[in-house]
């Protein structure tokens, strides 16, 4: 018997609605994340970008635990010499709650061409509106 390879004509992308309401930063990350790999699907294949599409609501009402809205920081470099910015966790989610989630799935994935394509397919909205329904997203609980 032979071991099963999938390949891209033989991918089947299904759409997934995760709401973020009430959830964890981080648990909603790992099932986006194993969402749009692909792992859970028994023909997952390591070097093959098989992962579904992952619609995510309600960002703005995600879950930090502990002290990590006042302690946790947000670093990026500008390019010019001193200019290191950092921002709080509690003011980012405040203002860009759908950055906050994009964030957390991207340090999940992959850091090759198969992490990007699956980036791709993550739609991060701060409300309970998104602009998905004609795929006839299923919902998916965890």
């Amino acid at each position: 018997m032979s071991t099963y390879m999938a390949n891209a004509a033989t991918v089947e992308r299904a759409w997934y609605v995760l709401d973020a309401e009430g959830k964890t930063l981080g648990a909603l990350a790992v099932e986006a994340a194993n969402l749009l790999r692909g792992k859970n699907k028994p023909t997952f294949t390591p070097h093959v970008d098989c992962g579904d599409n992952v619609i995510v609501i309600n960002a703005s009402k995600i879950v930090l635990t502990g002290k990590k809205l006042e302690q946790k920081h947000y670093y990026h470099h500008t390019g010019y010499i001193g200019h290191l910015k950092d921002v709080k966790y509690g003011t980012l989610i405040k203002e860009k709650p759908e950055f906050v989630v994009e964030k957390a799935v991207k340090g999940m994935l992959p850091k090759n061409s198969l992490g990007s394509a699956a980036f791709t397919r993550l739609h991060v909205y701060a409300g309970a509106e998104h602009k998905h329904a004609a795929q006839k997203p299923a919902n998916y609980e965890f």
